[in-house]
């Protein structure tokens, strides 16, 4: 059998608790990573903990955390500098759909909640973790994100925009780092049969969707230590 491709290495994933933050989480672990798992729902961080132990026998560290309240990730970095030292990936995974609705009829607090955490949530993650992520010898930031950040289909400003806010943050951040070890990518795992894809497609079938742990093999190539892609956007497999 081939060596675990991530041996090692230290990674945080947002969203950990379901969908493809969890998968990844559980693919990670079988690739040898050391796991920083975040997310709101302590008892869905749980389970995936338990899978992650069955993969690694390592047991993961576990952040039950709101990424909307931006104090909470500003004190993330200097926690795991204390304890870790350095961050060798970071998966910033979690999002929320919000409404889906004339751009026009957007409650207020609906449309900042999804744009504090699908872009805000985000900056605070790479201000606070940088240094970590510099720290590493062989940095690497996965952003995940979505064909509506260019597509702008009608009804979906606030997720949309969040997404093209983040896409162009990510662009300014691989600009700014390019001269260090530090890799940033965006990823776009396509359709995938997740929650917040079934929000969106309520009458979809999702048994013709890839699982989310179909879509993992990217996320490990772009956070093995040999990559060398940066400022890309890397989409979806052809079909």
């Amino acid at each position: 059998m081939s060596a675990p491709r991530l041996e090692g290495r230290i990674a945080l994933v947002t969203g950990a608790s379901r969908g493809i933050g969890a998968a990844v989480a559980r693919r990670f672990a079988a690739e040898g990573a050391r796991l920083i798992l975040v997310a709101r729902t302590t008892g869905g961080l749980e389970e995936v903990d338990d899978a992650v132990q069955r993969a690694s026998g390592e047991p993961a560290t576990l952040v039950p955390m709101d990424l909307r309240e931006g104090a909470q990730i500003d004190r993330l970095g200097g926690a795991l500098a204390e304890r870790f030292g350095r961050l060798d990936i970071l998966v910033a995974n979690a999002a929320m759909l919000g409404q889906l609705s004339p751009a026009g009829h957007y409650a207020p607090d609906e449309w900042e909640a999804t744009l504090a955490l699908n872009l805000g949530a985000n900056w605070r993650l790479i201000r606070s973790l940088d240094p970590l992520l510099r720290a590493s010898p062989a940095g690497r930031a996965i952003f995940v994100t979505a064909a509506a950040a260019q597509d702008s289909p009608a009804f979906w400003g606030a997720y949309a925009a969040s997404k093209a806010g983040l896409e162009a943050l990510v662009r300014c951040y691989a600009a700014e780092v390019r001269r260090s070890p530090l890799r940033v990518n965006l990823l776009d795992p396509g359709p995938v049969a997740t929650e917040l894809r079934r929000r969106a497609y309520p009458g979809e079938d999702a048994s013709r969707l890839p699982a989310p742990d179909d879509v993992t093999e990217p996320f490990v190539a772009l956070a093995e230590a040999s990559c060398e892609d940066h400022g890309a956007r890397i989409g979806p497999p052809a079909p």
